[in-house]
């Protein structure tokens, strides 16, 4: 597959080394040299240049391209290389990143007659999208809603006084609620595990669980998570996304204060949200987050455009009493740093971007994709088609890929964990994790087999 990924910042990097090492044909152009050079050391043809040139476009191959990527910093160009493309290679799949949330108030000008996008990312929005799924449940460090939220994906540390501590998988299933959860992954000391019937939980796992809604507060208490409801949180950081978050929190009886540095943006804040407290201040300011009762709040959400300065406002929080932190972070390298000093509870634009252009093009009929522990391993939901390898015999003899698992099937509204026994049959719903190294193997087996032509 041919992939034009126009912008070299953090998500046209992101996709470019992912795509690439997937042995993707890919092409970036971005018109910065500091970018391209970023970009040397990967397996893609690079283009200093105008993405939004028709010329520089015909150059780069878009006439045989499956899919064009526009990521640059502005809307504006995204647009035209789209618009350009759509004249250029008109079967091409088109995706945009679009900031302005203005702009989606002119639908037309993003469909059929004009742009032709197949979908458009703002990936600020989608952080704060991801931080009300970690909101939901409190303790939880990764929330993901599945088959239209008849299934969950969470992740649990399992505390040293689980009553689950030591069990195998074999026994795991054998417990009363077994048949409305299923391990689906473990990652212990900086390994990702897709578990077996013998392997064990042990104390200090992350343990990544694909489970019905109705049982995971019991289920996590289970695993030692501290579960609590949400009463008060308090957001640091008032950008597209802080704004966004707290424009959602209004809407839930949950007593919410804003900490914004600029002072013109906090009157801008004031004016738009009627039930936030808005303060203008510092959130790296000890004295100011104990004189709004940090200790007393149930998240503290860090937001703003500085990296470090969210690492540090989570920390201090802790500190200082918070029960939990959800921090903001953009940069992969950061990823091990926070998760070693205790900040499990993560959101990254670059990855919600990543996440909703992968859906695109993974093969198969794929509904979502998600990455999850460092983008290790990615959960996807695809429909099973009839003539696919995963259909029709049971499980316990389908030579799946080493490296993935099945965790729950959906059938008629119905949710399914797997046995030994199910079969899955065309049209299910199904629900697979998959380490990064196995995903080519998996999208094999989601396909449709050629014979059927």
């Amino acid at each position: 597959m041919r992939i034009l990924i126009i912008g070299a910042g953090e998500v046209g990097y992101y996709l470019a080394s992912r795509l690439s090492t997937e042995g993707q044909d890919v092409v970036v152009i971005d018109r910065n040299p500091e970018a391209i050079r970023r970009l040397e050391h990967l397996d893609v043809q690079l283009l200093q240049a105008t993405g939004s040139s028709p010329e520089i476009l015909e150059e780069a191959g878009v006439g045989s391209a499956s899919m064009v990527v526009a990521v640059t910093d502005s809307d504006e160009v995204n647009m035209i290389a789209c618009l350009f493309t759509n004249a250029l290679n008109p079967v091409a799949t088109k995706i945009a990143r679009i900031r302005d949330t203005n702009l989606s108030r002119f639908p037309h000008i993003m469909g059929r007659d004009f742009l032709d996008l197949s979908l458009v990312i703002n990936p600020e929005q989608e952080v704060s999208k991801t931080v009300l799924k970690l909101l939901e449940v409190p303790g939880a460090s990764d929330v993901v809603d599945l088959a239209d939220g008849l299934v969950k994906l969470i992740g649990v540390r399992a505390g040293a006084r689980s009553s689950l501590t030591g069990l195998t998988m074999i026994e795991l299933g054998q417990l009363a609620l077994g048949n409305q959860f299923l391990v689906a992954a473990i990652s212990r000391a900086d390994q990702l595990i897709i578990p077996r019937g013998p392997d064990r939980i042990m104390a200090g796992d992350l343990v990544y669980l694909i489970i019905q809604p109705s049982v995971v507060a019991e289920v996590m208490e289970l695993f030692g998570a501290k579960v609590f409801s949400l009463k008060r949180v308090v957001v640091v950081g008032g950008g597209v996304s802080g704004f966004a978050l707290a424009k959602a929190l209004e809407k839930m009886p949950v007593k919410t204060k804003l900490i914004e540095r600029d002072p013109e943006r906090c009157a801008f804040l004031a004016e738009k949200l009627d039930k936030i407290t808005v303060l203008n201040g510092d959130g790296t300011d000890k004295d100011l987050l104990r004189e709004e009762n940090i200790a007393e709040t149930d998240t503290l959400v860090v937001l703003t455009g500085d990296e470090e300065e969210n690492i540090l406002i989570s920390l201090l929080g802790q500190q200082l009493g918070a029960r939990q932190t959800i921090t903001r972070i953009s940069k992969p390298g950061y990823m091990p740093l926070v998760h070693a000093v205790g900040l499990e509870r993560v959101v990254s634009p670059r990855m919600a971007a990543a996440n909703a252009i992968l859906q695109h093009i993974r093969r198969g009929k794929v509904i979502s994709v998600t990455q999850i522990k460092g983008e290790e391993a990615e959960v996807i939901e695809f429909v099973a088609l009839e003539t696919s390898d995963i259909v029709g015999c049971p499980l316990s003899v389908l030579k799946f890929p080493a490296g993935a698992i099945i965790g729950a099937i959906v059938r008629a509204g119905q949710v399914i964990v797997p046995k030994g026994d199910t079969i899955i049959q065309p049209e299910d719903r199904v629900v697979i994790l998959a380490r990064r190294e196995a995903i080519a193997k998996v999208e094999k087996a989601l396909t449709v087999k050629l014979t059927h032509f």
